[in-house]
């Protein structure tokens, strides 16, 4: 346990502030888990930053993560942490819809390399955050899953293509959100929502996703096209919860 008395609310806390209670036994992974979860609940009906959130598969992850803590098992770095994943990168179990229609039951059989580290790396993946169909505007929304508003002034854009994940991390809904970047996708989000978005050097986060499933409408590759200069990395409220 720590010494230090902390009031403020779990949503409200880093990544890094986060995963240090959580192996100091101050706070549970499921508690943390509910936090966020309420948050959204709270939030996301207005903002429509997360797209795909079940509440049951990310309390079972967090339900895992307590038990491993409490057998005294070696915790990775972000152990218990929620994490969102964006629509257009492949998570094991969801729909890699890229906010197209036709793809709306395009269900991921893998995950994409930079979400498989992500679970190795202990993160409750807590739902998928909303982007421009295609992932190719400045702005969010797409026709399958609506518009996401910038949590600070809805008449003011998230930014895209990563807004959601921008959006999400501003209002509390998930202190780390994956995005991924080319031409500016996860620094004009966090610009615009006024949190932290990082685009790491090429080929220091593995953007390798899976063959792509098929829709009952329509085939849909994991990537509509390639993107080898295209980087997965993060939103966060601060800094220093980008640094390893």
């Amino acid at each position: 346990m720590t010494d230090i008395q902390d009031d403020r609310p779990l949503w409200d806390r880093t990544a890094a502030e986060l995963a240090a209670g959580i192996r100091a036994k101050d706070f549970s992974a499921t508690e943390v888990a509910r936090a966020f979860l309420a948050r959204i609940e709270d939030t996301n009906p207005v903002l429509n930053a997360l797209v795909d959130v079940r509440t049951e598969d990310a309390l079972d992850q967090a339900a895992a993560a307590d038990a491993a803590v409490a057998a005294g098992d070696d915790l990775p770095p972000l152990h218990g942490v929620p994490v969102s994943t964006k629509i257009n990168t492949s998570q094991r179990g969801y729909p890699s819809s890229h906010g197209v229609a036709a793809w709306a039951g395009a269900v991921a059989q893998e995950d994409a390399a930079c979400v498989a580290a992500l679970r190795a790396a202990g993160a409750t993946l807590l739902g998928r955050s909303n982007s421009p169909a295609f992932a190719v505007r400045w702005f969010t929304g797409n026709d399958l899953h609506g518009r996401t508003l910038n949590p600070w002034h809805h008449g003011h854009t998230p930014g895209g293509s990563s807004g959601g994940a921008a959006a999400a991390v501003a209002a509390g809904m998930t202190p780390v959100a994956q995005g991924n970047d080319i031409g500016g996708s996860l620094r004009f989000p966090a610009y615009c929502c006024g949190v932290v978005g990082l685009r790491p050097t090429m080929g220091l986060v593995s953007g390798a996703e899976p063959a792509g499933p098929r829709s009952s409408t329509a085939p849909c590759p994991s990537r509509p096209w390639p993107c080898t200069d295209r980087s997965a990395g993060p939103s966060t409220t601060c800094a220093a919860d980008c640094t390893p």
